[in-house]
């Protein structure tokens, strides 16, 4: 299957969406669907009261229906040495990804990342389809501060780049 060349203004957003930078987060859920976790950058504040996060996923992904299903995700958001984690998480799938000696339950049934630089374990109250992408309105239900966070990852010019904590 060959895909469609882009149109010049889609080939021009997306380069240039390349050079917003954002944090990288594995997006997790578990439930009656299974178990999935995906690779997301596009995620961001709404609110602190209640503090809600927006989560945007294609829908194509392939964890995209179990997310809806389930209800509930985390957002772990990773720290420079989860580059690797990161890239298997965007590019497979399976159990084997949630190794236990890194993974906890959240209070919601979503998969934590132990060593998140945070994690925040949501349920989703909303959903609305816009082109390609569904926008999950997540309500925390609780987060979990890494006791030590050694500095964060974005996602810049598609590739990493990682961010050093301040002294």
């Amino acid at each position: 299957m060959t895909s469609e060349p882009l149109s010049p203004e889609t080939q021009a957003f997306r380069d240039g969406m390349s050079r917003l930078g954002a944090a990288v987060n594995l997006v997790t859920t578990d439930g009656a669907a299974g178990r999935h976790g995906i690779t997301v950058s596009a995620v961001c504040s709404v609110t602190d009261t209640p503090p809600t996060l927006l989560v945007c996923i294609n829908q194509n992904a392939f964890a995209h229906d179990a997310f809806l299903e389930n209800g509930v995700l985390c957002v772990n958001v990773l720290a420079p040495d989860h580059q690797d984690l990161s890239r298997r998480f965007a590019r497979w799938t399976g159990e084997e990804r949630f190794n236990p000696e890194h993974w906890a339950t959240g209070s919601t049934g979503a998969p934590v990342l132990k060593d998140a630089a945070v994690a925040f374990d949501c349920k989703i109250s909303d959903v609305q389809p816009r082109g390609t992408h569904s926008v999950l309105f997540c309500e925390v239900q609780a987060s979990a501060l890494a006791q030590d966070a050694s500095g964060g990852l974005i996602w810049f010019e598609r590739k990493f780049h990682p961010l050093a904590s301040p002294l």
